[in-house]
């Protein structure tokens, strides 16, 4: 089924968007919106539960985006060379093809236009609140509701899906004399267009799946490009090529085809996690690839040395370029083999003691991960921030739910990212999850909330981390950006695509404790027989006491 048959299946289903959209509840002396669902953010992971949530006939719901577009990582991304290195059929909702992929790896803008186009052929603009960043978020046991503060207003929901992402908030680090740094500086993921590059001395700090993309990108252009590389990467060549306009006419007459397509991908991934997972010693010949491909590229043998890792390949993610190697290779460019450690004016100096004069600084030093920010912002039902919940390493019930903070789930959760494949299939995963969630809920009935054991969730991590012993993420003598401050791996999933589509098909009610409303205070004396005899006519679900029941 292909996009646009989405949009004339769901049309039937549609309602009136300013009656399903818009309730408000009494909350002190002002009225404030009130939604079924809340999720935050626009990038693959909300839009995602936005067209699940139509798809299940939940319409009462709001996307709030920071903002004033969608597309996330997608959107705010758009340096120099931006482009995915997963395979585009790969890199796309399964209930939404597209058999238009002008390349075998897309680029940014592709991407982005993809996602607008799953906007409007979904219906998802009417739900949309941009320049709604959300400021604070707190749970109410007494309502069972969360209260959220955005920069656009105020409003409370049953539930949240926190689609946030692990890649939103650019980290750059606190280098000593970076304040007194009298040229441009900015993060690969804001970057200034603004800015011209020509003739500059640019310094790039990291060597990243970003960095690789950018020094091709701009090395033509620049004066001087010094790269800073605390780490070395692995880099296999990026096998990309423009896909024909036949190829792309036989996957729209053919759907078949792209699903196919798609299979394969997909089919080949899953085959190479058990060398990620239970074989680390099976990578050797990737590794041994690696090493062609850059001995092709880099006949200096001391830049060689330079650039060769010395942990085993699949430790940090492997990137993909056919450039970047060349690239190294220029007149001027120059690689200094270590981190940056201090700014003194335009003098760049590297930990081993070399020295380099920049006009421009781009930092492309990753994401706040394991620490994400919007963490700070949630509070739960002790009073207690999800930061503070998370403070000895993120955890939560299959990568959704964490105790202490009941209808609230996040998308693209500790413990589910991917070191070979596409995180749209573990977000389409957890949006299975999110679809159970609500049916439970409804199956409940009345006000309801659920609020995961902390038994379960560390039941579950403990079984994670188990696994993660064995991965080449913890032995292969790296560290990355998947593990903490204290060295766990909170960040990647240890099993392949479809396990984890199973163990996330269905809520289990036994690791949740069902929450109700308190009972009301004791009526006044004189109002006791009357409130008496109308209880008598009530349920026994509703003059149960409604503190906390177990599933």
């Amino acid at each position: 089924m292909t996009v646009d048959e989405h949009q004339a299946a769901d049309e039937h289903e549609a309602v009136d968007e300013h009656e399903a959209v818009g309730e408000h509840e009494a909350v002190g002396e002002g009225r404030r919106e009130h939604v079924r669902v809340a999720v935050i953010g626009a990038g693959f992971g909300g839009l995602g539960a936005a067209v699940r949530l139509r798809r299940e006939g939940i319409t009462d719901f709001v996307v709030l985006e920071r903002a004033n577009g969608v597309g996330g990582a997608w959107r705010d991304n758009t340096y120099p060379g931006c482009a995915c290195d997963v395979p585009s059929h790969l890199y796309s909702f399964s209930f939404a093809p597209n058999p238009d992929w002008p390349r075998a790896f897309s680029g940014q803008e592709h991407i982005r236009a993809y996602l607008e186009h799953v906007t409007d052929v979904f219906g998802l603009r009417s739900h949309l609140r941009f320049d709604s960043e959300v400021r604070r978020m707190t749970w109410d046991p007494e309502r069972l509701c969360w209260d959220i503060e955005t920069a656009s207003g105020f409003l409370c929901a049953d539930f949240v899906v926190s689609a946030t992402g692990p890649l939103s908030d650019p980290k750059i680090p606190d280098v000593p004399g970076l304040d007194s740094f009298p040229g441009k500086v900015f993060h690969s993921a804001r970057w200034d267009h603004d800015h011209d590059l020509t003739g500059k001395r640019v310094a790039m700090v990291g060597t990243g799946a970003s960095a690789i993309q950018i020094v091709p990108a701009i090395q033509p252009k620049v004066g001087r490009l010094t790269v800073f590389q605390r780490t070395p990467p692995w880099v296999l060549p990026r096998v990309d090529r423009a896909i024909g306009r036949a190829e792309r006419r036989l996957h729209q007459l053919l759907p078949l085809t792209a699903k196919v397509r798609r299979g394969l991908l997909w089919g080949i991934r899953e085959l190479q996690v058990q060398a990620f997972t239970k074989h680390p010693n099976e990578l050797g010949f990737v590794e041994q690839l690696a090493r062609r491909n850059m001995a092709r590229a880099v006949k200096d043998p001391a830049l060689r040395a330079r650039l060769t890792p010395d942990y085993r390949i699949g430790c940090k993610r492997i990137l993909l370029s056919s450039e970047y190697y060349p690239a190294l290779t220029r007149p001027n460019v120059d690689v200094v083999a270590s981190g940056l450690r201090e700014i003194r004016g335009s003098t760049l100096v590297a930990a081993d003691g070399s020295e380099a004069e920049a006009d421009v600084i781009v930092f492309g030093t990753g994401f706040h991960v394991t620490d994400m920010p919007i963490a700070e912002r949630v509070v739960g039902a002790d009073g207690r921030t999800l930061a503070q919940a998370w403070k000895g390493g993120m955890e939560a019930l299959r990568g959704a739910s964490a105790p202490g903070f009941p209808n609230w789930m996040s998308i693209i959760g500790p413990n589910t990212g991917l070191g070979n494949s596409s995180m749209i299939l573990i977000i389409e995963s957890q949006l299975n999850y999110m679809a159970d969630y609500l049916r439970q809920l409804s199956v409940l009935g009345g006000r309801a909330a659920l609020d995961a054991r902390p038994s379960a969730v560390h039941a579950w991590n403990r079984r994670v981390q188990d696994r993660m012993r064995r991965t080449v993420w913890n032995t292969g003598g790296c560290t990355s950006w998947y593990l903490d401050a204290d060295g766990r791996n909170t960040t990647v999933w240890p099993g392949t695509t479809s396990e984890f589509r199973r163990v996330t098909r269905r809520v289990d009610l036994a690791e949740y404790v069902v929450l109700r409303p308190p009972a009301t205070k004791k009526p006044p004396r004189e109002t006791a027989m009357k409130a008496g005899q109308d209880a008598a006519a009530r349920t026994p679900r509703e003059t149960a006491p409604k503190t906390e029941a177990p599933a």
